[in-house]
C-alpha cells in the first residue's frame, strides 16, 4: 500500500471518528448505566426502568454534562482508534485486490473488516475500560452514598494501574476481540454490500451523501446485532472491582448474567446503543467518504 494511501485512510478515519463520538457519545453513556446497573433483588426495581429513565435520572443528577461523561479518554484516542481501524482495512484491501484499483468482493470486504477488528482491540481495549468506569460509577455507586470514586480519564488510568498494574488496563480484551473482529466483518460487509446495491454495481464513487450515510447507518446497526452480548459481558468485565471481582473471566460473566437476568440481560442498552450506532456510523462513513474524496 502506498504511504499516500495510508496518509488518507488516517487522517480521513481521524475525521469519520471525530464525528462518530461527538454524535453518539450520550447514547453510549446510557448504554453502559444500563449494563452496569446492580442487578435488583428479589421485589426490589431496577434502578433504571428503561433508557428514557436512565436519561433522566442521568441528567437531573448530573445535568446535561452527565450524558457526556467519560467522552475524555475516547475523544483524546477516537480519532486514533479509527485511523487504525480504517488505515488497516486499506491495507488489507491492498493486499487483497488483484490489481490496484480493482473492486473487492463482499467476502473480501468481510475479511478487511475482522483484519481491522484484530488491529483496532488492542488500543481500543484500554479506552473502553477507562469510558466504562466512568460512566458506569453512578450507577454502580451505593443508593446515597454520593461518592464519586474517579475524578476523570487519568484518575481512572492511575487507580487501574496502581491496583492491577499494566495488565489492569487490558482486563476485557477477549470479549474486546470477540467484539472487534466479527463486529467490523459485519459492518464492513455490509456497508460495501449496501453501497453496491445502491449505486446498482461495483463503482460507487457516484453515490451522493445520503446514500453514504444510509448505507453508513445501517452498516453501523449491523454490527451491533451480531455482536451485542459480547459487549454487555466486556462491560461486565471492565467495570468488575480488581480487589474481589464478581467475575473470574468471560465465560463466568456470560453464565453469571444469563443465570441472574436471563436472556434479556445480556442485551440490556440494545435500545440505546442502536439509537446511536446509526446516525453516530452515518456521521463517521460519511465524513470519511467526504475526508478521502477531498483528499484526492
Amino acid at each position: 500500500m502506498r504511504m499516500g494511501d495510508v496518509a488518507k485512510d488516517l487522517t480521513a478515519g481521524t475525521v469519520g471518528g471525530a464525528s462518530q463520538l461527538i454524535c453518539g457519545h450520550p447514547f453510549d453513556t446510557i448504554k453502559v448505566k444500563l449494563q452496569s446497573q446492580p442487578v435488583p433483588l428479589p421485589g426490589q426495581a431496577p434502578k433504571f426502568s428503561g433508557a428514557i429513565d436512565a436519561v433522566k435520572q442521568t441528567i437531573a443528577k448530573e445535568g446535561t454534562g452527565g450524558l457526556f461523561k467519560g467522552m475524555g479518554a475516547p475523544l483524546a484516542t477516537v480519532a486514533a482508534l479509527n485511523a487504525i481501524l480504517f488505515t488497516a482495512r486499506g491495507q488489507m484491501e491492498a493486499l487483497l485486490r488483484s490489481e490496484p484499483g480493482s473492486p473487492l468482493t463482499i467476502n473480501q470486504q468481510i475479511i478487511c473488516g475482522a483484519g481491522a477488528g484484530v488491529a483496532v482491540a488492542f488500543p481500543a481495549c484500554p479506552t473502553e475500560l477507562i469510558k466504562c468506569r466512568l460512566q458506569a460509577q453512578s450507577a454502580m455507586a451505593e443508593v446515597g452514598s454520593g461518592v464519586v470514586k474517579y475524578s476523570g480519564p487519568l484518575d481512572v488510568a492511575r487507580h487501574v494501574y496502581q491496583t492491577a498494574g499494566a495488565r489492569g488496563l487490558f482486563r476485557g480484551l477477549v470479549p474486546t476481540m470477540a467484539r472487534e473482529v466479527p463486529g467490523n466483518a459485519a459492518m464492513f460487509g455490509v456497508y460495501e454490500g449496501l453501497k453496491q446495491y445502491l449505486a446498482g454495481g461495483l463503482d460507487t464513487s457516484k453515490l451522493g451523501r445520503g446514500s453514504l450515510m444510509l448505507a453508513g447507518g445501517l452498516a453501523g446497526g449491523s454490527f451491533w446485532i451480531f455482536v451485542y452480548p459480547t459487549d454487555v459481558v466486556k462491560s461486565a468485565i471492565q467495570v468488575d472491582d480488581f480487589k474481589n471481582p464478581k467475575y473470574s473471566g468471560s465465560i463466568d460473566a456470560f453464565r453469571k448474567i444469563l443465570a441472574a437476568e436471563g436472556v434479556k440481560g445480556l442485551y440490556k442498552g440494545f435500545t440505546p446503543a442502536m439509537a446511536r450506532s446509526v446516525p453516530a456510523n452515518a456521521a463517521c462513513f460519511l465524513a470519511y467518504e467526504m475526508a478521502r474524496s477531498s483528499l484526492g
